[in-house]
């Protein structure tokens, strides 16, 4: 018996897709470094933060077990006289959600405002300290005024409303370090906001697994800060 093997995708078409992917790789890489660049970042480290975020996308780190009961209809079969008959009844099921944090949505953001952080402290910057405050307190409240809770998804927020109120923070508050303003509410702000402050709707959500920074559950923490630095 002859078998014919079809690729799914033509060798032209492949190339094509290679071609546009190392595109877009090389054209998002340059942004995010030129991002870390502008906050006092040096061009190499800035690339490695970069790659540790792609590379820490895949690594979600188990860090709190909630478990609750909630009603499930089920369909349990009864005879009668050699009939059968669904019969539905709800009973309570257990339901356990495992809140996790993404190594490269959340902790290399974290990091970053961590060292701005230190760094502003250094240069005894305590305006500028206590405005990045108020900037990630106006960011998480906005956040927080938009996300949504959505079933079998998570904590959902407009992609483009935390780097837009992140930028806007730091042209408000002003001053020469408004990229360390916008990054710090970008990432914080959504931090705090959309996922910290709805915990209280974890078990609602039906997933087994919700993951801080993480796509598919948690998103934008990482874009955010990104996004708001280039708009300043």
């Amino acid at each position: 018996m002859n078998r014919y093997f079809s690729p799914p995708v033509t060798p032209p078409f492949f190339i094509l897709l290679l071609l546009l992917f190392l595109i877009f790789f090389t054209i998002f890489s340059s942004l995010v470094t030129v991002a870390f660049q502008r906050l006092g970042i040096p061009p190499s480290v800035a690339y490695l933060l970069f790659l540790f975020s792609i590379l820490g996308s895949f690594i979600n780190i188990p860090v709190a077990e909630k478990r609750s009961y909630a009603p499930v209809l089920t369909v349990r079969e009864v005879r009668f006289f050699g009939v059968s008959y669904p019969v539905p009844y709800v009973q309570l099921a257990e339901q356990k959600v495992i809140i996790a944090v993404n190594a490269g949505g959340a902790l290399v953001p974290l990091s970053v405002v961590v060292y701005e952080f230190v760094h502003l402290l250094e240069l005894n910057a305590y305006l500028t300290v206590i405005k990045v405050t108020l900037g990630i307190a106006l960011s998480a409240v906005i956040s927080h005024a938009f996300s949504r809770p959505v079933r079998g998804l998570g904590i959902a927020v407009p992609t483009l409303i935390p780097p837009l109120m992140a930028a806007l923070s730091a042209l408000l508050l002003g001053g020469p370090y408004k990229p360390a303003i916008a990054y710090a509410s970008g990432t914080l702000g959504v931090l705090i906001g959309a996922d910290l402050m709805n915990l209280q709707h974890m078990k609602e959500l039906g997933a087994p697994m919700v993951s801080i920074g993480g796509a598919g559950t948690f998103d934008g923490i990482f874009l955010a800060g990104v996004i708001a630095v280039l708009l300043v």
